[in-house]
This record gives structure tokens, C-alpha cells and sequence, in this order.
């Protein structure tokens, strides 16, 4: 079994995520996010939007349900498609650009007669039985709804185009200045050929998407400043591990709010704890480009032996902006004298992979055999479980009483007392508990604790009750913390 594989394991049994509907047999690309992974998510949420709210973000709320002309305007309903091929023997469906990615043929053909084409002359077989593929069609990526007046509507297949098509409300509420950053977070839905890999790819999805609006003309507003050094794949294939400011100011990188938002993207996955080694930027090549898109940087993840797609850092330029004031005969310029129409670049994070790649940074396995999720304090589910030694002699009743204390100013606390101490401690360490207090006979004669710190296994002893009842939040407690810069 892969790390991936022991990851998903301990997702599905400890309550992280689960395949949907599993009682009726499931449904490709569906998952549920059970409890853990439900704090796990609004934890990584909360730490994305605080990252922006520093900068001046204005938060936004739109629907899912996006009528047919928004997308018209876009584009999305006439280009947002992929091209796939259906093997005729199993009836299994791909997307062809993946197939020729899997074996090592980086081309994005753009048309149903270049797809077949590859797929014949590269001898392309299908994974599942091994027939040869040999026709591709169009299959667009976004589902169709319809109200009962008959109005078409779609699911949204991003976020970004309810905040667009409010520029004009957004930055009148902003005063009519540029820049004006606009975050949302919420629900995509992408009917994809293929869905895999548990939460990387989906149907429907969880996203957080900023959209910087900019005067055409600014080049000052964001600049990069010299960070730590990330590797940075650029299209024309060429690899450089560089600090991003420099990255800019070589040329790398083509415009100064390009990097600045590549800086805050690399310093919010860290802080998430994705693992540096492991990440890099990639530019897209022209021909991979969405039709909106002049330029992409993609943050991207090596995971289960191949880089996975986290958080895509598009310039969007005056595409959307342009096409929905021409579709709507609106007017969508601003500043002034009423003649700035905005560019626009977005960073888009997409919120399942990222978890994904939290997890997997976090995972490891003690020589024991026991395995442990190691996340950073500040997104793990619970960062502190109360456990009685045993369950007898009063420590159960005792624990729960301390259970119930700090639980008033430390929500995310747990109560344990079920099997051995030691079964317990592992239980705690897969799901990514940071510390555990145990409850024990010097607790209760001379009301004193023992804490247990996940990854070193090391023990606090002899912690008075009354340090960690004081109304405080347990990470800011002083003994937690002169332990900790202990363990440093």
C-alpha cells in the first residue's frame, strides 16, 4: 500500500472524508467531509482568508446557481469543455490530454481530429482493459439546470463570475478605488471525465478564489519583496529554484502583482504546513492556457509520484470584465473620468487538494509501525484530548470535569476514555492531535496532570490543574510554552 493509499485509509476510517451516498453504491467524484475533515477545512479557510483580510480583501458571497448568460459572456459555454475519448469495448471515458501526459507526450491537442490523431498514431490503449482508443469528442465540463419557467441555468463551474458581473457595486462599496481585492470561498462543480483520487478530483468541489482588479496602468501597487527560494518551472522548460522577488526581477516572472501574489500563495501553504520540498511553481505552456488566461503560474504539489495542480495564479487581464459589459450592454468602467475598464489577476486555491496536500505532508510512520498525522497547531481538528488512566476509582469522573472546564474557552478539546492508555494515544496521534493531558492518581491526590506531546512523545509532568483552568486558550498557556522552545 502507497503513502497515498495509507492516507486515504486513515481518512475514510479515523472520519476525515467519505465516498458519497455509500448506501446506494456511491457516486464517482462525490465525497463527504466528516467531522474531522469538516474542522480541518474551516481551519484551512480561516487561515487563507486572515492571509488576505491583512492585505485589505473585501469579502463575497455569491450563488452557485449561475444563469446561461453569464457563461455566455464568458466564454465558458462555448470553450469550457475537454477533450475525451469512451473506449468501445468497457465504455470506460478519459480525458485524452491525460493519456498522453501518462505516457510522456507533453501535447495539448485543441481539436477532436488532433486528439484521435495522437490517440491512434501513439497507439494509446485504454488503462482498464487495453482495447486501442481511436475517436475523441468535446465534452463540456459544466452542468446544465433548468428552472421551472424553463430558464437555463448552470452550476458554477468557478466562483469568479458572481463577483464580475457585481464589479461595478464592489467598487462603488470600495469607494471607486484600485486595487480592489475580492475573495470568495464556496462550491465548484466540473462534470470531469474521469473523477480520481479521492478528493483531488471531483464533480463537485471546495474552492477559495481572489479576484485583484487593477488600473491597466498600475505598476506599483504590489511588488515582490526577497523571500525564501522555490523552485519555478517556466514554459519554456527551463528550472530555476530562486527567491520570487528575484524570479521577477530576472524576468521569470512577467509582471510585479504576479509575483507578489505567487509570494502570499507560497507563504499561506507553508504556514498550512505543505511541505517546501515538495512544492513548486509551474508556468503553463501557450497551448495549455484557459481562454481567458494570458498567463498562468501554477502552485503544484508532488504527490503519490506526480505533481498535482493547488492553487492556479491566472492574468485574467480585461477579459471578463470587457465581455460582460459588451453582453450586458452595461457600463463597467470606473475611475475618474469613467474610462478605466480593469485587468484582473486571480488566484485560485483549490481547497480538497490542498487539504490533500496537508495530509500528506503531515503523514508519517513511527519505527513502531504506528502512524501519525503531524499537523500544525493551528488547522488540526482537535489540538487537545483529556484522557483518564483508567476507568475506575473516580479518574473517569475527575477528567470529565476537567473536560468540561476548559472546554468553555478551548473548543477544540476532545474527551477519551475509551480502551487502553496507549491505544488512546494513538488514536489521538492519527488524527492529528497535537497534545494530550492525561488524568492519573496524582491528579486526583494532589491535582496535578501529565502532558504528552504528539511528535516527540515527550511528557509534561506535574502540571498543576489550576495553570490550565485560568480562562486562557491552551496554546497560550506558559508552561506549553517553555516546553515547546525545549523541544526546538
Amino acid at each position: 500500500m502507497s503513502n497515498f493509499d495509507e492516507i486515504i485509509e486513515i481518512c475514510k476510517r479515523r472520519g476525515f472524508f467519505w465516498p458519497s451516498f455509500q448506501i446506494y453504491g456511491g457516486s464517482a467524484g462525490l465525497y463527504d467531509y466528516a467531522p474531522l475533515g469538516t474542522i480541518l477545512k474551516e481551519n484551512v479557510y480561516k487561515i487563507w482568508m486572515e492571509e488576505y483580510l491583512k492585505i485589505g480583501a473585501i469579502p463575497y458571497d455569491s450563488p452557485s446557481i449561475t444563469p446561461e448568460a453569464v457563461f455566455r459572456a464568458s466564454g465558458h459555454l462555448q470553450r469550457f469543455a475537454d477533450l475525451a475519448t469512451t473506449c468501445e469495448q468497457c465504455k470506460s471515458s478519459y480525458k485524452v490530454e491525460s493519456l498522453l501526459s501518462s505516457q510522456g507526450i507533453n501535447l495539448v491537442p485543441i481539436n477532436e481530429e488532433q486528439a484521435a490523431s495522437l490517440l491512434t498514431d501513439n497507439r494509446i490503449r485504454c488503462p482498464k482493459c487495453g482495447t486501442f482508443l481511436k475517436k475523441a469528442y468535446n465534452f463540456n465540463l459544466m452542468f446544465q439546470i433548468s428552472s421551472n419557467s424553463g430558464e437555463k441555468l448552470y452550476l458554477r463551474p468557478e466562483t469568479a463570475q458572481g463577483i464580475f458581473v457585481n464589479f461595478k457595486l464592489l467598487v462603488t462599496y470600495n469607494r471607486g478605488k484600485l486595487p480592489m481585492i475580492v475573495i470568495q470561498r464556496g462550491k465548484g462543480f466540473r462534470n470531469e471525465i474521469s473523477p480520481r483520487q479521492a478528493i483531488i478530483r471531483q464533480r463537485e468541489f471546495n474552492m477559495a478564489e481572489v479576484e485583484v482588479f487593477m488600473d491597466p496602468a498600475d505598476k506599483t501597487s504590489f511588488y515582490p519583496y526577497k523571500g525564501e527560494e522555490i523552485v519555478l518551472l517556466s514554459n519554456d522548460g527551463r528550472e530555476n529554484k530562486v527567491d520570487i522577488e528575484k524570479a521577477f526581477s530576472d524576468g521569470i516572472i512577467g509582471t510585479p502583482e504576479h509575483a507578489y501574489f505567487m509570494e502570499i500563495t507560497l507563504r499561506i501553504a507553508l504556514k498550512l504546513g505543505i511541505e517546501r520540498n515538495r512544492l513548486r511553481f509551474r508556468q503553463h505552456r501557450k497551448d495549455e492556457l484557459a481562454h481567458y488566461s494570458s498567463d498562468c503560474w501554477d502552485l503544484e504539489f508532488k504527490l503519490d509520484g506526480d505533481w498535482v495542480e493547488i492553487v492556479g495564479i491566472s492574468d485574467r487581464g480585461q477579459f471578463d470584465v470587457k465581455n460582460h459589459q459588451n453582453s450586458s450592454g452595461q457600463n463597467m468602467s470606473t475611475g475618474e473620468q469613467g474610462d478605466i475598464i480593469p485587468k484582473v489577476l486571480e488566484p485560485a486555491y483549490g481547497i480538497d487538494r490542498m487539504i490533500m496536500a496537508i495530509l500528506s505532508s503531515s503523514y508519517n510512520k513511527r519505527d513502531s509501525g504506528y502512524k501519525v498525522l503531524s499537523l500544525k497547531e493551528e488547522i488540526s481538528p482537535y489540538v487537545l484530548a483529556i484522557l483518564p488512566l483508567q476507568k475506575k476509582d473516580g479518574l473517569t469522573e475527575k477528567a470529565q470535569e476537567l473536560f468540561n472546564t476548559m472546554r468553555q474557552f478551548e473548543p477544540r478539546i476532545l474527551f477519551d476514555d475509551s480502551g487502553s492508555i496507549g491505544r488512546r494515544y494513538s488514536r489521538q496521534d492519527e488524527i492529528g492531535t497535537p497534545y494530550c493531558i492525561t488524568v492519573d492518581y496524582d491528579t486526583l491526590s494532589r491535582s496535578v496532570v501529565t502532558i504528552r506531546e504528539r511528535d516527540s512523545q515527550k511528557q509534561i509532568k506535574e502540571v498543576p490543574i489550576s495553570s490550565l483552568t485560568d480562562g486562557s486558550a491552551f496554546l497560550n498557556n506558559d508552561i506549553l510554552g517553555r516546553f515547546k522552545q525545549g523541544l526546538q
